[in-house]
């Protein structure tokens, strides 16, 4: 009787309950007092998405957020106007092949100009091509993974990283290929050295990426603009990352000071990085990941979540009267075919709920929706864990954020650090999930907090 309730619960939150679900008003300033307000509905998630008015995929707020996704990439070369809007006009919206088949077809016709510049000796053409191929390959297999073995998968993701590491080939050493020793194996990275600096100390920034975006990904949303503000750069994919996923089936874990702490062991082994000034930024669900680390690592002297998140559970908990033990027991069960069943008929009619339990299911290794919702519990910096980071933190929150809208106000509220609460909107086109569209306007607001955090 009690997973019956729970399943017409589920079946009443509609997609709510994926990591991608419709905007959510979770917690005001004073989260613990808070309660989730109700669900957008699907007519209006396409406007919640982000306040820009999709000029694309009208009806479709999945496939215009991952569109405007590459539109920001534009800023720091990982996209190019033209071949992104000629791309979408051929994408039937919904469908995840046609999607997969013209990036794909996008991204083989750059990556061949890529090859024909370097061919013909043209360096800095070559690396622009190969940046903006890599990136489309990225897209591609993006929304394939609710089936694992499909071999288009690794075939676009092994692709996305050739072309990126052929552009960092033709930085002239400004980039260069990492492995940083972790649990008897290894993780992907790549560092920049900062700007003209040679190997003169310099603040070094680590950063990652979050639920479904790649290390190569993060050249277009930060690392490309730290560097050439004089920061050095570390960037990394950690389990449950592209790297580590589709190599090694290493998935995610909410514990990510264990990942975090051997990426600082191997930057700070270098000569070139002030010890002093090392920040970490999180990207995404980077935005949980990255306090965890930081409320139990003292090297890590400043934080950016960007965006901030408290609590992913938050997602899950509305469909088990907030209650997390109840959700956890559920959830967790051997055997719960009305929950499943409902899951099954959420994903069957949403697009982001169909892909977040793909995707989740995969990631996390538990192969199932329900075993993906059930890992959401685990990730937050609740219990005093946000109480614990001590350094200086920078929380970004967007005005129009279609996944964790209210997480940043929780996060900030909870935090006894120093802290600062930087907030977009769409007076300039920031408001949507992480500034998509907005990276040069984002990336402004960061580096002079970071500059001014380390000067100090």
């Amino acid at each position: 009787m009690e997973r019956r309730h729970f399943a017409r619960s589920i079946l009443a939150a509609a997609g709510a309950v994926a990591l991608g679900a419709r905007a959510q008003e979770t917690r005001s300033q004073a989260p613990a007092a808070a309660s989730p307000a109700p669900i957008a509905s699907a007519a209006s998630a396409a406007s919640a998405a982000s306040g820009l008015k999709p000029f694309l995929f009208a009806q479709d707020d999945t496939f215009w957020y991952e569109t405007l996704r590459s539109f920001g990439h534009i800023a720091y070369g990982g996209a190019d106007f033209g071949e992104v809007v000629v791309t979408a006009q051929r994408i039937r919206g919904g469908d995840y092949d046609s999607w997969h088949d013209e990036w794909r077809l996008t991204a083989d016709r750059v990556a061949a100009e890529a090859q024909k510049s370097l061919a013909a000796g043209h360096a800095v053409s070559a690396r622009d091509a190969f940046f903006r191929a890599s990136n489309y390959y990225r897209s591609a297999e993006f929304f394939l993974h609710g089936n694992p073995a499909d071999p288009r998968i690794n075939a676009a993701y092994d692709r996305s990283v050739e072309c990126f590491r052929a552009a960092v080939r033709l930085t002239n050493g400004a980039i260069e290929p990492v492995r940083i020793r972790y649990e008897g194996t290894s993780l992907p990275g790549y560092f920049y050295r900062a700007a003209g600096m040679g190997n003169k100390r310099r603040p070094t920034v680590v950063m990652h990426n979050g639920f479904d975006g790649s290390v190569e990904e993060m050249h277009y949303v930060a690392a490309a603009a730290l560097a050439e503000r004089g920061y050095n750069v570390l960037s990394f994919d950690g389990p449950g990352q592209p790297g580590p996923m589709h190599c090694e089936g290493l998935v995610l874990r909410p514990d990510w000071e264990r990942v975090v702490g051997p990426v600082l062991d191997h930057v700070l082994a270098r000569p070139d990085v002030d010890a002093k000034r090392v920040a970490l930024l999180g990207n995404s669900l980077g935005g949980v990941l990255a306090p965890r680390a930081a409320a139990f690592e003292p090297r890590i002297r400043a934080l950016i979540a960007l965006d901030g998140i408290y609590d992913m559970g938050e997602k899950t908990l509305p469909m088990f009267g907030g209650q997390r033990e109840v959700a956890r027991r559920v959830l967790t069960a051997p055997s719960a075919p009305d929950i499943d069943k409902a899951l099954a008929q959420v994903a069957a009619h949403d697009a982001q709920a169909r892909w977040a339990f793909g995707h989740g299911a995969w990631v996390t290794g538990k192969g199932t929706a329900r075993g993906y919702l059930s890992t959401l519990l685990d990730y937050n910096v609740a219990d005093g864990v946000a109480e614990r980071i001590q350094c200086p933190t920078l929380v970004c929150a967007a005005a129009n954020d279609m996944f964790f809208k209210g997480q940043p106000e929780a996060l900030y509220a909870h935090l006894t650090c120093p802290k600062t609460f930087l907030a977009l909107d769409d007076t300039l086109g920031a408001g949507a999930h992480c500034h998509a569209g907005a990276q040069r306007l984002a990336m402004a607001r960061i580096g002079d907090w970071l500059d001014t955090t380390f000067a100090a």
